[in-house]
């Protein structure tokens, strides 16, 4: 698998999500396939299917998470610069068009939620933002159209 830039808050909830993946949910899908073995006939047991499908869908994901923290590069914010757009930067912008502002973080794919502001870098905002300084007006072409954004601070 290729490098994976993360965060370091990124690294330790992948790390969090695998020991949870590993530990407690391990017993919860152990102790769902024993109570399903106790009914009988294995052979036409829902419960038991469905507990078997849950390990195999949890061993899968452990086998991803364990994948992407093998080839995980962390990103030391110290060593970066603060006046350009970087992965793992904060970027206060203002849309040009309706005059609002607010604040972009940007990381890799695996740590993105744009519920919480963390955009890809490579998403087309994500993309367009990268290595773009301070007081730069950036035209960004979406699938909805084009988004023109000033960025007024880099922070980090």
């Amino acid at each position: 698998m290729s490098e994976i830039y993360l965060t370091r808050k990124g690294y330790q909830k992948l790390a969090e999500d695998l020991e949870y993946l590993k530990t407690l949910k391990r017993r919860e899908i152990s102790k769902a396939i024993g109570k399903a073995r106790e009914h009988g006939d294995i052979s036409e047991n829902a419960d038991y299917d469905a507990a078997k499908d849950a390990q195999g869908m949890n061993e899968k994901r452990i086998a991803e998470l364990e994948a992407k923290i093998a080839g995980a590069r962390i990103i030391d914010d110290e060593g970066l610069s603060s006046d350009e757009v970087l992965i793992g930067a904060t970027v206060l912008l203002k849309d040009l068009d309706t005059q609002e502002e607010f604040e972009y973080t940007l990381v890799s794919e695996v740590e993105a939620d744009y519920s919480q502001n963390k955009v890809s870098i490579t998403s087309p905002v994500g993309a367009g933002l990268i290595n773009r300084k301070e007081n730069e007006t950036v035209e960004i072409k979406i699938p909805a159209g084009t988004l023109r954004y000033k960025i007024l601070k880099i922070s980090r």
